[in-house]
């Protein structure tokens, strides 16, 4: 027989934060060199759903679950908000090519990639 964690409110929040936090890249399970890609949409996803428990919640949570469920999704919109920043400036990047001796780097010479 497996031992679960209790059912409760604050392992709700905590499961959906951490689903959050690993689509975003935040935990690297191995090394540097088997890092995913984050999944935005994934991660969005989890931040949505937590904060249509927080309406729905609203008035009904005690002061200790409302305090984790406000301060998640503080963190984790800002979290989203640099993942989305980094994931972009990732993206539009690209690498400049020189050639070493000053000639055309399309032609079929050795070229120097600046990433």
């Amino acid at each position: 027989m497996s031992m679960m964690p209790p059912a409760t409110f604050e392992f709700l929040v905590f499961s959906l934060r951490t689903q959050a936090e690993m689509n975003m890249g935040l935990y690297i399970f191995g090394g540097e060199e088997e890092r995913g890609e984050p999944n935005l949409d994934l991660a969005r996803h989890a931040i949505d759903l937590l904060g249509i428990i927080q309406e729905k919640t609203k008035g009904n949570l005690s002061l200790e679950e409302d305090r984790l469920l406000s301060n998640s999704l503080t963190e984790l919109r800002f979290r989203f908000v640099q993942a989305s920043a980094k994931s972009t400036a990732s993206a539009t990047e690209q690498p400049v090519i020189v050639a070493p001796d000053g000639s055309d780097p399309n032609e079929d010479a050795p070229r120097i990639i600046i990433p």
